[in-house]
């Protein structure tokens, strides 16, 4: 699993050939020990758990690059390698 971004002890990756098309395009998010899929849509937690400052900023985070989140979920579905996705500053 490719990480596409890391800020504030936070990483961000997605999955090469995520392509069962049930799935909601998601990205998972790692923070000492925590772990959470996260939706690209609208940033709810769809599995695991995630504290909740940390969680607020991968929200801020989708939500400033959700088109490039969806760019790189159309290339994991096709099983592409993915693209990085600047930090949150």
């Amino acid at each position: 699993m490719p990480t596409i971004s890391m800020f504030f002890g936070i990483l961000i990756s997605i999955f090469y050939g995520d392509n069962e098309q049930r799935h909601t395009p998601h990205i998972h998010a790692r923070y000492q020990g925590n772990k959470a899929s996260i939706a690209i849509d609208d940033g709810r937690v769809l599995a695991g758990e995630f504290p909740p400052r940390q969680l607020r900023m991968v929200e801020v985070w989708i939500d400033i690059h959700r088109d490039e989140l969806m760019a790189d979920w159309e290339l994991v579905v096709n099983g592409d390698k993915p693209f990085r996705i600047a930090p949150l500053r």
